[in-house]
């Protein structure tokens, strides 16, 4: 699911307009991105746990020509689901 089609789908379950429901989509992605930002966790109770984990610089290799290359260190986001699928 993209999230064109997450809005379509939460419009049709809740009988709101599409440009209401983009609205409250893109302000939940822009303030779980801020809160990341700042290396806090997003705790979504009943769906799972968003956290920022720091990744060290590390040696890589280039597939092409096997020549040694750095990787930066960089921060990802680390999603933890709550959920149990059945």
């Amino acid at each position: 699911m993209n999230k064109s089609q997450l809005i379509n789908a939460i419009a049709d379950e809740l009988s709101a307009s599409k440009t209401e429901v983009k609205s409250v989509v893109d302000t939940l992605f822009r303030l779980t991105e801020s809160t990341l930002d700042k290396g806090e966790k997003v705790v979504i109770s009943g769906f799972g746990v968003f956290s920022v984990a720091s990744v060290s610089e590390r040696v890589g290799r280039n597939p092409r020509t096997g020549e040694s290359v750095k990787i930066a260190a960089r921060r990802n986001v680390r999603f933890r689901s709550n959920m149990d699928i059945k």
